[in-house]
């Protein structure tokens, strides 16, 4: 796949999201226009990303089926083809992630979210322009809460309408597995990550490190590469070689992913990411960067890293402060260390792996993309 055909495939990812859209506005419409934020809320968190997960998806079906769509051609999304089912899941995919960054915003205190204000930011807006009754947190917290939940009964929808598209029965109930699975281990791994942040002197140090690493797994790692690859090959019938293999790949790229999100989370440019620059420090995370550092830190600094870490009121100034610590520590480089270890661990996964040829050299192209990011 050239860099040209990835482009259309996150058009159509993008116009299937639109169409679905589109044809859930009218319903929302007919109860009340009150509720047009959901709808508009939803098309521009939607328009943004970077789509790894639908890109994820679509190589683990062309790695299994070998099949090149013509991408000349939009798939009807009434069509009974496979590669319109497949368009259809990622979207699904997709919508899963909004709704899942909708509820992570509100778990996490986050104000922005690709640049613009987050989902329950922006329901206390109306909140404070309307000059309603009671608390605007409470209720932009509340709203953004039950789009986040929207979303995913949309994602389900959309997921389970590329599924009825598929010509494989079989594969329906095992791509359907899949997703299941994926939902159950995204949502547990987020519950460790605030369980992390509020628990983590209860455990001995040395178990902080693993337990970081666990968040890691379940939160992310899984759900951003692993389990796309495993629903796209599940939608081809992959065979259980197959998609062994792609979890193989998929399980340590999705390490390295989130290891380098954490790394942006602390260090990344605003104007790149969207987020404050040391938006993870004011949100208290504790990621194996964190770990890393404390372990490598002098007690003195341990403790001040401690006693700031997760204050949402932190100046522009305690933020370098910690940066420069972390830095410093040594911890930097040792995460970038693991990111390069896992890459190798994902590439060497796939090298004789029973893939397409050309599946194999865009899942190492795209390893390259998502390491070397900057958002």
């Amino acid at each position: 796949m050239t860099v040209s055909e990835s482009k259309r495939l996150v058009d159509l990812v993008q116009s299937d999201i639109d169409a679905f859209l589109d044809e859930r506005e009218p319903l929302l419409a007919s109860i009340g226009s009150d509720l047009a934020p959901f709808i508009d809320f939803s098309r521009d968190l939607l328009r943004g990303g970077k789509r790894f997960r639908a890109l994820f998806c679509y190589w683990g079906w062309q790695s299994v089926s070998g099949h090149v769509p013509a991408f000349d051609v939009i798939p009807d999304r009434s069509a009974e083809s496979d590669f319109a089912a497949v368009v259809r899941a990622a979207s699904g995919l997709e919508i899963f992630h909004a709704a899942a960054l909708v509820h992570d915003d509100i778990m996490d205190n986050s104000d922005t979210r690709r640049g613009m204000p987050s989902a329950h930011k922006r329901f206390q807006g109306l909140h404070d322009d309307g000059r309603w009754t009671g608390s605007a947190r409470s209720f932009g917290d509340s709203a953004a809460l039950l789009l986040g939940d929207l979303l995913l009964s949309w994602s389900d929808e959309l997921f389970d309408s590329g599924l009825q598209a598929l010509t494989s029965p079989a594969a329906r109930v095992t791509a359907r597995a899949e997703f299941n699975r994926m939902r159950t281990e995204v949502t547990v791994g987020q519950y460790l990550d605030v369980l992390e942040e509020r628990s983590w002197r209860n455990y001995p140090e040395p178990d902080l490190l693993s337990r970081a690493h666990r968040v890691i797994v379940y939160k992310s790692a899984k759900y951003s590469i692993e389990a796309p690859l495993a629903i796209g090959a599940a939608l081809a019938g992959g065979s259980e070689k197959q998609v062994s293999a792609l979890r193989e790949f998929g399980l340590p790229l999705g390490i390295a992913y989130q290891l380098r999100d954490d790394l942006l989370g602390v260090f990344g440019d605003p104007e790149t990411t969207g987020k404050p620059s040391g938006d993870d420090l004011r949100e208290g995370k504790r990621t194996v960067l964190i770990a890393l550092a404390r372990n490598k830190l002098p007690a003195s600094s341990t403790s001040l890293l401690d006693e700031l870490l997760g204050d949402p009121e932190l100046s522009a100034q305690q933020v370098s402060i910690l940066q420069a610590s972390i830095r410093d520590s040594g911890a930097v480089e040792h995460v970038e260390r693991i990111i390069d270890h896992n890459v190798a661990l994902a590439i060497t996964a796939i090298e004789d792996a029973p893939l397409s040829q050309a599946s194999k050299q865009q899942l190492v192209q795209l390893a390259d993309t998502v390491i070397k990011r900057s958002a």
